[in-house]
């Protein structure tokens, strides 16, 4: 059975939604430049030895509409290089991850591109979901509960719509998480991740994109040097009165594209890369769509008994930073030391392009191994819906 391997990975920097560098850039066009610099930098990889094309994208409508996994390629010149848009929404390029893993393990192909794309300022934050009319009528019309109480109990139904700001500060509810905790944890991401960037930690990885006025585009811009906590503690709470989830403790609307070349074993041997990771496992969990920030949790152990690794094991695990009130329950329970988690910042500060993430957090994940020294890194992150997805990866000598 072979191993499947990631060889390489590049991104777009991440820009604000709606008034940042990644506006004027239709989305089609940004998938295409990270498509020619991820094949640009595994040069013994044919074009046409690509077996499929996966793309996640969780907004997939408008110029993000059409099915751009094939669309694209085209584009490029690649006419026999086939191709899949895969909708599962935050985690859309995590899952086109796992599905490249899964198939070749199963012997059924071996070069895979995983590509991740949100471009929230050119679709819109609304995308292709269903109006409330438009719903199935048993989710019509449902009024949440305050504090958090299972609708099943009290002889409801779970909201499957209901909105993430809404689930996050569910989940401070139920895992005690306080308003002070969670800025806190929001002041540490922006630190780490402005360090980051100052080491020139994602330089190689960043795929510069040029303005038609010859600037170019090529740094993370969401990132807020000198946020404190003081500052944060000032920010009035989002999505509920007297809650706890605000601006500053989550993550900002963003743009992006990232990629990852993901082979077999027998194809990584020819591969010139320092980042090579071997996708060890994968898993997915969900629990009532009302508190699905911590589903996270049950995916991660079932990714990590699969591995037959524990916790201890773990050198770098990224847990995606949609909200603070989400990451912290997730690394407390499953045992994580702080200072493994997130260690180069999230999307706190970065930035959140929902079908981007995926792809870009495993590109971190890899080169915080490399940095750190480490062999093994757990990814994890929560899905709209009451989903979790996690994979644990090997670094490569």
């Amino acid at each position: 059975m072979a191993d499947a391997v990631i060889v390489a990975s590049r991104r777009t920097a991440i820009g604000r939604a709606f008034k940042g560098s990644l506006v004027p850039h239709r989305p089609d066009d940004l998938l295409a430049e990270v498509t020619r610099a991820l094949l640009s930098s595994t040069p013994t990889i044919d074009p046409e030895q690509i077996d499929d094309y996966l793309l996640g994208c969780s907004l997939a409508g408008g110029e993000q509409g059409g099915n751009l996994a094939r669309i694209v390629p085209v584009m490029l010149g690649f006419d026999g290089v086939p191709g899949t848009t895969v909708n599962r929404y935050c985690t859309s390029s995590m899952q086109t991850t796992r599905m490249a893993h899964q198939t070749i393990r199963n012997g059924d192909g071996s070069v895979y591109l995983s590509m991740g794309l949100e471009s929230v300022s050119r679709i819109g934050s609304r995308g292709p979901d269903p109006t409330e009319d438009e719903r199935h009528p048993m989710f019509r019309g449902l009024t949440p509960s305050n504090p958090w109480v299972d609708p099943r109990e009290r002889g409801g139904v779970p909201d499957v719509f209901m909105g993430m700001g809404v689930t996050a500060e569910n989940v401070a509810d139920v895992h005690r998480v306080s308003r002070a905790e969670m800025d806190d944890y929001a002041v540490r991401s922006q630190e780490l991740a402005v360090s980051a960037q100052a080491s020139g930690f994602w330089d190689d990885e960043i795929v510069p994109i040029e303005h038609p006025n010859g600037s170019v585009f090529d740094r993370d811009e969401s990132l807020r040097a000198g946020s404190t906590v003081s500052g944060l503690a000032g920010l009035a709470p989002v999505f509920r009165e007297g809650g706890r989830v605000t601006a500053g403790n989550s993550c900002p609307l963003s743009d992006g594209v990232a990629g990852l070349t993901i082979v077999d074993d027998r194809t990584a041997k020819g591969v010139d890369s320092p980042y090579k990771a071997r996708i060890v496992s994968t898993a997915v969990h969900a629990v009532s769509p009302e508190i699905m920030g911590i589903a996270t949790i049950g995916a991660a152990r079932r990714a990590l008994q699969r591995a037959n690794l524990e916790v201890a094991d773990l050198d770098v695990v990224e847990i995606n930073e949609a909200f603070a009130a989400m990451v912290i329950p997730t690394y407390r329970d499953l045992g994580v030391p702080l200072e493994k988690v997130n260690p180069f910042g999230g999307a706190i500060a970065l930035g959140h392009p929902f079908g981007m993430s995926g792809a870009r957090i495993t590109g971190t994940m890899i080169r915080g191994l490399r940095s750190r020294g480490g062999r093994y890194g757990l990814q994890t992150m929560c899905v709209a819906g009451g989903q979790g997805m996690a994979m644990v990866v090997e670094l490569l000598d």
